[in-house]
């Protein structure tokens, strides 16, 4: 292993507390400060339901305002789904992160990417660290 590998995975392994910590409610993000819900009656009815979901199951470690007023890419929501989904105490199994998957990507795509400037971008690992030490 080279030394910048070495040093990419020792930062890895001092930034992950940080952005393990963000996830709980200890932490206030900027995105928390948005509004907790949102009007899904145009959506879908299978949207809709995934919202209901996606509602029960995000609140319990978080606020729902934090991915509500969040955007992010396909695959930055994949990563962030399958990480909350192996979170002690969850209760998230596959079909049903699939489903929040889908109400993101869907809710991603048809408000948020609309109106860009009106949501937060992911905040870095470098900005939650940050905020961990404030």
């Amino acid at each position: 292993m080279s030394f910048e590998d070495m040093r990419s995975l020792l930062r890895m392994l001092v930034l992950l507390p940080a952005g393990l910590l963000a996830q709980t409610s200890d932490i206030v993000l900027p995105q928390d400060k948005g509004p907790e819900t949102i009007d899904v009656s145009a959506y879908p009815p299978p949207v809709q339901a995934a919202y209901k979901l996606f509602s029960k199951k995000c609140s319990k470690c978080h606020t729902l305002a934090r991915p509500i007023n969040t955007t992010m890419k396909w695959e930055e929501w994949e990563r962030y789904v399958k990480r909350m989904m192996n979170k002690p105490n969850s209760g998230i199994s596959n079909n049903q992160g699939k489903e929040v998957f889908e109400f993101l990507i869907y809710d991603q795509t048809n408000r948020k990417d609309k109106n860009p400037k009106g949501f937060f971008p992911k905040l870095s690992d470098e900005e939650l660290q940050r905020m961990k030490t404030r």
